[in-house]
């Protein structure tokens, strides 16, 4: 269906021209899927983009040929090659809250697409057919949800939409571009199942691309493993991954998180490119080491836990309905009680909607609680809005982000950004004490010391989440609330980002609350486990005894639904 042959994408510029993509060969057959696989900057979104002709500005196919059937869409003209997309090619992006318009009905949007292909159906044949996608995809009551605004459905029902409009005009082949990175294990599980079923019962062909070769290896038939824009090793999916022969698949395959066993660190993928390990910059990172191991005691009376919530429920008001009647409120966290040991990582688990990160962000103070207590050190946090802006406790808990590319000011240095504690809570007032102090935390953290005189934009994902890390640090915490630290970064920079915070919470005694959905990664990285569901903790312990037999049958399921390395592509139905 399609063949990809020889192609090379170059990017002009004053220094001379950047080749993305280098020879690269890749063959899609009709009811397949086909994986590509790689760390972030190895050319696989490129790719994409020149087969459905959106590269961007200033990027040229310079060789090679792409084929879809007997069409050869290079040599199309404009026009005839922008009727393709969309009619042939259809492509199903990472975010579907940014594919879909927030002002448009789902209905509106579905019928626009396809009558934009079909003019000549007429608007009943494509409500109807809209309609009959929507109930395909999963979506109940679909005559009823055609009304609904995108941000009236969850990330999983969106991502259901999404794919619908990808199918609404038949194409032969769809690209799926990182469909689930947003996505928590269980509706992760269900879209990729749909994803299967869909391809299997249509006859289309499909590239998916991620950076989880957990995903690749539940749904794929073939692979494509791409390093530095150059095919690595290609084949079906179980001999690649059961028995990889390039020296760069059997790294990346060892740099995924496990669930069977803690690793102690995980394995790098060896490369001149890289930059230091936070141990690396040991000793040019000096200073920032000392000031960390003498930073202030946090206030009251030093208890053995570093983070208590007792009770704590967060409840939102209901949605307003006709006459002014409201809806009874919507409690996001329901008598949640939890501790965080001093000097321990506790794990935060759960689906998307469960209420992990609104009790992140209710212990920040960012979100008013309606009834509970939470401590620090053993002495009451004031909650939410009551809580000064200079309390003790807003420098001695610090978050990270997701993001790290939102949570950076992007007008600013770096340097600039990594001083801002420093002088927020007037911990160095000396502006040269401050620079030194700057340069020996990027040391710290593995990065370069000129990095203090760039911005964000110039920087990669893996390198933005450091410099985040390093600005909590800064600040001298506690305790480091982290909230899906790695699940934008691809395997192998998550093996960095992830030994960077095991080595800083070792060496400075850090507790971390770690927010994840992904439980692979949870399992290397806590000493306890939290489970949330509806907004309710479920079970807490230990997480060896987890992770070998949890407790609940929540538990058990979410553990079931996690993908796991292995090389036979099972054959779910969707739910």
């Amino acid at each position: 269906m399609l063949a990809v042959q020889g192609l090379t994408v170059a990017f002009p510029g004053r220094q001379g021209t950047f080749n993305a993509v280098e020879d690269v060969d890749l063959a899609v057959a009709a009811g397949e899927i086909h994986g590509l696989v790689g760390e972030s900057g190895a050319g696989k979104s490129t790719i994409a983009a020149a087969i459905t002709g959106l590269l961007p500005a200033p990027g040229i196919i310079a060789g090679g040929a792409i084929r879809l059937g007997e069409t050869d869409l290079l040599a199309l003209p404009f026009a005839a090659r922008h009727a393709t997309r969309g009619k042939r090619v259809s492509m199903i992006f990472q975010d579907p809250q940014t594919s879909l318009d927030p002002l448009m009905t789902i209905e509106a949007q579905l019928v626009e697409t396809i009558l934009a292909h079909e003019p000549a159906l007429g608007r009943a044949a494509a409500w109807a057919r809209a309609a009959a996608l929507l109930g395909e995809t999963g979506i109940r009551d679909p005559e009823r949800r055609m009304q609904a605004y995108p941000h009236q459905f969850s990330g999983g029902m969106r991502q259901r939409v999404v794919i619908a409009l990808a199918l609404c005009t038949n194409p032969e082949l769809v690209i799926a571009d990182e469909p689930t990175t947003a996505l928590d294990v269980a509706v992760q599980s269900q879209v990729l199942a749909l994803i299967r079923r869909l391809v299997d019962e249509r006859g289309i062909g499909m590239v998916l691309i991620t950076h989880d070769i957990g995903v690749i290896a539940q749904v794929t038939d073939r692979v494509t493993v791409l390093r530095h824009g150059r095919v690595v090793e290609a084949g079906a999916t179980a001999d690649v991954l059961g028995n990889p022969q390039a020296a760069y698949t059997k790294s990346l395959l060892a740099s995924i998180p496990r669930l069977d066993r803690r690793l102690p660190r995980f394995p790098l993928i060896a490369d001149e490119e890289r930059a230091p390990s936070a141990s690396a910059g040991a000793d040019a990172g000096a200073l920032a080491e000392a000031w960390l191991k003498a930073r202030p005691a946090g206030a009251g009376t030093h208890a053995a836990e570093a983070l208590a919530v007792e009770n704590l429920t967060v409840a939102f008001d209901g949605p307003r309905r006709a006459f002014f009647r409201k809806e009874p409120p919507i409690r996001a966290v329901d008598d949640v009680s939890l501790a965080l040991p001093r000097g321990a990582v506790l794990g935060l688990v759960g689906e998307s909607g469960s209420g992990k990160s609104t009790l992140a962000k209710a212990i920040m103070g960012l979100v008013q609680p309606s009834a509970g207590t939470m401590r620090h050190d053993g002495a009451a946090l004031p909650p939410g809005r009551t809580r000064p802006r200079k309390h003790p406790s807003r420098r001695a808990i610090q978050m990270v982000f997701q993001d790290p590319f939102s949570s950076l000011n992007g007008r600013r240095r770096i340097g600039a950004i990594l001083a801002e504690p420093l002088v927020l809570y007037g911990l160095e007032p000396d502006a040269g004490a401050r620079a030194r102090l700057v340069s020996s935390m990027l040391a710290l953290v593995g990065l370069p010391t000129d990095a203090a005189e760039r911005y964000p934009h110039q920087f990669s994902g893996g390198q933005r989440q450091r410099i985040a890390i390093g600005r909590a640090l800064l600040a001298r915490p506690d305790v480091l609330v982290c909230d899906e630290p790695t699940s934008a970064l691809d395997v192998s920079i998550q093996a960095q980002v992830l030994n960077l915070l095991k080595d800083l919470q070792e060496r400075f005694a850090l507790s971390i609350l770690f927010i994840s959905h992904d439980l692979a990664v949870v399992r290397q990285m806590a000493d306890r486990i939290a489970v949330m569901k509806d907004g309710r903790l479920v079970e807490t312990g230990e997480s060896e005894a987890f992770f070998a037999g949890p407790r609940e049958p929540y538990s058990r399921n979410l553990l079931a639904l996690t993908p796991v390395l292995s090389v036979k592509r099972p054959r779910a139905q969707a739910s």
